[in-house]
């Protein structure tokens, strides 16, 4: 007589795990949202603070732009006064200036923004950004709480993933899927790092020296829209960062056995076509930025054949073993 009701009771004893999942997915994306609401809260607390960090790169760029014209300016005039050769070895540094800042190239914004150097002060030249709408730099602070909100909470949201999905793994996938929780936030401030660091202040010095000044009563000037400018951080922070995620990608679809190193190595020429091509979507159009998220790509697959090489030789030594026993 119980037969009939076989069906049933197994749909009934497994629907009480799937409740349960369920119940553990709600609590914990409750917990990342309350996480990702107090980060908001945090970041947009300090929305001011975090946009003057993010003008650094420009004010840096501005500075030493303003800097190198007021020492050319100096120098034009001491070829007048002084002579023409004495000028120019004031403009090249080789003799004492008369109070021009020394150091204006694109290699003195490193220096600057890693705090090896101080942001030249020019009289008279003050950093501006503009927004048109009334509300816009009040959405800008928005959208720069909510990007900052979800860089902050990552830690908690990751372990939230962790912990739904770690239960599903054996004791050895656990193992192998730990180091790429850490692997992926650290090359991703890799990726933060570079834009920060080399690729947005290059980009902002060569926008600034496009400007026309002083020209027959004619001025184009550089006045950014504050919105503007976030997008344009974001962008290229998301596009590096995620860039740079390619051992972790790579690296996981040689443990699934989706690519062999073998694989990797024989696409090695189109995986270089291919990096240049990215990098020149989502860099802007000039050469050096294009090289600089280029090259650094080519090293992480490099790595990643590596890396897979690992696997494969772990994979092939755990069989050998089982084999033996």
């Amino acid at each position: 007589m119980s037969e009939p009701h076989q069906p049933e009771d197994e749909i009934e004893a497994s629907r009480a795990p799937l409740l349960d999942h369920l119940v553990e997915l709600r609590q914990r994306l409750v917990r990342s949202l309350i996480a990702v609401v107090l980060a908001f809260i945090v970041c947009f607390a300090f929305a001011d603070d975090i946009y003057r960090l993010l003008l650094r790169p420009y004010e840096a760029a501005a500075g030493l732009l303003a800097a190198q014209k007021a020492a050319q300016a100096v120098a034009q005039t001491s070829a007048v006064q002084t002579g023409f050769l004495d000028g120019i070895l004031q403009a090249l540094h080789l003799s004492p200036s008369t109070g021009a800042q020394p150091g204006s190239g694109p290699f003195d914004l490193l220096l600057v923004l890693i705090g090896a150097k101080e942001i030249p002060s020019v009289p008279g030249q003050a950093l501006k950004l503009i927004y048109t709408a009334p509300l816009e730099f009040f959405f800008t602070k928005l959208k720069l709480a909510g990007f900052g909100a979800v860089v902050l909470a990552f830690p908690v949201l990751a372990s939230q993933v962790y912990g739904f999905v770690a239960p599903g793994l054996y004791k050895r996938e656990r193992r192998a899927f730990l180091p790429f929780l850490i692997a992926s936030p650290v090359l991703f401030t890799l990726g933060g790092a570079l834009v920060y660091f080399f690729i947005f202040p290059f980009v902002l010095w060569f926008s600034l020296t496009q400007q026309i000044t002083g020209t027959g009563g004619i001025s184009v000037e550089l006045l950014p829209k504050v919105s503007d400018y976030l997008t344009l951080v974001t962008t290229l922070l998301m596009a590096f960062g995620l860039c740079f995620q390619l051992p972790v990608v790579l690296t996981l679809l040689g443990m699934a056995g989706m690519v062999s190193s073998s694989v990797l190595r024989e696409l090695r020429r189109y995986a270089i076509v291919g990096i240049f091509v990215v990098a020149a979507v989502v860099t802007p159009p000039d050469p050096i930025s294009q090289l600089m998220l280029a090259l650094p790509l080519v090293l992480l697959y490099e790595i990643s054949i590596w890396c897979v090489r690992l696997i494969e030789l772990r994979n092939q030594k755990a069989d050998a073993e089982a084999s033996d026993a």
